[in-house]
């Protein structure tokens, strides 16, 4: 580290920023020591200064401006700084500030989630046959089907953020969304802050969902297939399900046969659905996250088709088919408006994914299209 720097910060701030004093930050600072020989590694400094906690670096890159951003983007996060590089009247400056982030209620997750094991619960025991209105007490015969519908949900979110954290992104724990409809829940998400280091990053991020919930979906569905099937009383509204070919697969594997499953296979059959609409390639699904990551800019020409191919499906299972095809038009229209509106580009654009991952993406794109079915389910009566 050059004398003059080791004295204090230098008064030197760009934009006509007013610097701090010179005692805030001292290099007895181990966080400072080890910004600087994070920053000296790849940039060779000349000065620094300093502006309400903001570092500003005066350098030389020693590599390509998008390598510097690979390099340092975890370390800078896992010390707490975020950074960027501008270059400004003939001088490179690296200008690193705190990542300020508000306390994490996590009291609000927690809540959600057992609002929703509640509300998961009181689906799982009109599955099992109770007469809720007369019979309030019986709910908790929901619990099985709850803790399997939260398991795979859960699962496909703790993907997400695990796989954030490790590339130094700033995510939520998952928030799950209890609410009335047939599986008690629309399921759970993340909420993710700040840019996307690379594009090696956004494929992780984006594959680990779909695949760690894809596990748990086949576990829940062996188990639930092992376990007696559950007949719905008479004069109730049921779905009548397609299987996709993996679920077909299993069932083949444990020898199941019968017109009904148990609840708790029912869970892996929505954990499977919902790996397909998820690995939809459009948008900001997690589809639309792995195509990106694969092929770059050039993935939102398939992004912009998705939602007509959907409503092409949709006509054709309505019209053609004269079956349910509402599912596809539904999520058309989604695509349309919301999934398909344009992608964050990482910060390192540049770097391809590996061979690896491009194989991965290749075979999550595979599994995705196993949990597929033209007619995922249709309301009947039961007789």
């Amino acid at each position: 580290m050059p004398h003059d720097i080791k004295k204090g910060i230098s008064e030197k701030v760009p934009d006509g920023a007013t610097p701090t004093d010179t005692d805030e930050i001292e290099l007895s600072d181990e966080k400072f020591e080890e910004l600087y020989d994070r920053i000296e590694s790849v940039f060779q400094i000349y000065d620094v200064a300093s502006d309400e906690g903001t570092l500003f670096f005066y350098g030389i890159p020693n590599e390509d401006l998008k390598e510097i951003y690979h390099k340092l983007w975890i370390p800078f996060a896992e010390l707490g700084y975020q950074f960027t590089i501008k270059y400004e009247l003939g001088e490179h400056i690296l200008i690193a500030s705190p990542i300020i982030e508000k306390p994490e209620r996590v009291w609000i997750n927690a809540m959600l989630a057992i609002i929703t094991i509640f509300t998961t619960m009181l689906a799982g025991a009109t599955m099992f046959g109770v007469d809720l209105a007369n019979n309030p007490s019986q709910f908790t015969q929901g619990l099985p089907f709850a803790l399997a519908i939260m398991t795979v949900l859960g699962s496909h979110e703790m993907g997400h953020y695990i796989a954030a954290r490790m590339h130094g992104m700033r995510t939520s724990l998952p928030y799950f969304i209890p609410f009335p409809t047939f599986i008690g829940t629309m399921g759970a998400i993340i909420k993710h802050r700040g840019p996307i280091p690379s594009r090696k990053a956004l494929f992780d991020v984006g594959v680990t969902g779909p695949l760690v919930g894809l596990v748990a979906s086949i576990f829940v569905t062996i188990i639930g297939l092992n376990l007696p099937a559950v007949v719905p009383p008479q004069d109730m509204l049921m779905m009548e399900l397609q299987n996709p070919p993996l679920f077909e697969m299993l069932v083949n594997l444990v020898g199941s046969v019968g017109e009904f499953i148990h609840p708790v296979a029912f869970a892996g059959w929505v954990g499977m659905l919902v790996t397909l609409l998820n690995l939809l390639p459009s948008g900001q699904l997690d589809g639309g996250h792995v195509l990106r990551a694969m092929m770059g800019e050039k993935a939102k020409y398939f992004s912009s088709i998705m939602p007509y191919v959907l409503l092409m499906l949709g006509i054709y299972v309505s019209f053609v088919m004269k079956q349910n095809g509402f599912i596809w038009v539904f999520w058309a229209l989604f695509l349309s408006l919301f999934a398909a509106a344009g992608h964050p580009t990482p910060l390192d654009d540049d770097i391809e994914l590996d061979s690896t991952r491009m194989a991965v993406g290749v075979l999550t794109f595979v599994l995705g299209i196993l949990c597929f079915t033209l007619v995922p389910f249709t309301i009947v009566p039961v007789t």
